[in-house]
């Protein structure tokens, strides 16, 4: 009971700090994290508490949206539990998912894991794939105000994180750097299984898209 509180409260005060974000990161993509985590999660041995936990705060403040500091997100996922009297053990086991969760230009090496982590990456991978991450990648494009596509760009499949953070491409060139990647990145059976229902989804969607884009269909 004391655990199914702290997670209620955990989503109102998510909730609350993410009322103003930007649509592919606002409470509804958590809402999804948290889902997925849940359901990867009924398949695993581990912690669900940390599951959840590090699911519901794991964009709590994405540098992306904070001139691109790494700890914000972090600290302030600590101070609130800590003010919730959440023992160490756990805060510190969730800030390590907040801070090895992200994909970083696929180059970054994880200074930390455990099934947890693995579960609730899995569940934010699941959720920048497929149908709804297509839709999430077209809106923050549109958000940073990108060009949808331009042939004489090409992807550029060897960024560093620093490169990564700050490029400007063509969101098309997005599906290459990142999307396309996540199906053979997944940690877990669950997640490999439903990412790769969601890759082909995507790779259909960019087959029909270069057809338009052409005047083929």
């Amino acid at each position: 009971m004391k655990d199914q509180k702290l997670v209620t409260d955990t989503i109102e005060f998510v909730k609350m700090k993410l009322r103003d974000a930007e649509g592919g990161h606002d409470w509804f993509h958590i809402e999804r994290v948290y889902k997925n985590s849940q359901l990867i999660a009924k398949h695993e041995n581990c912690d669900m508490l940390v599951v959840e936990l590090g699911a519901l705060l794991h964009d709590i403040a994405d540098s992306k949206f904070h001139d691109g500091d790494e700890n914000i997100g972090p600290e302030t996922a600590r101070k609130f539990l800590a003010d919730n009297n959440v023992n160490q053990p756990t805060i510190d086991h969730v800030i390590n998912i907040i801070r090895n969760i992200s994909f970083k230009g696929g180059n970054f090496e994880k200074k930390f894991n455990s099934i947890e982590l693995q579960i609730v990456q899995d569940a934010d991978r699941l959720d920048a794939i497929g149908a709804v991450g297509i839709a999430r990648t077209f809106n923050y494009g549109g958000f940073k105000n990108r060009p949808l596509y331009n042939p004489e760009i090409r992807p550029n499949l060897n960024m560093s994180k620093e490169e990564y953070k700050n490029s400007a491409a063509p969101t098309v060139n997005h599906f290459y750097e990142k999307l396309l990647l996540l199906k053979d990145r997944m940690n877990t059976d669950t997640g490999k299984r439903i990412a790769a229902q969601r890759h082909q989804f995507m790779e259909d969607f960019l087959s029909q898209f270069y057809a338009e884009w052409d005047g083929e269909k």
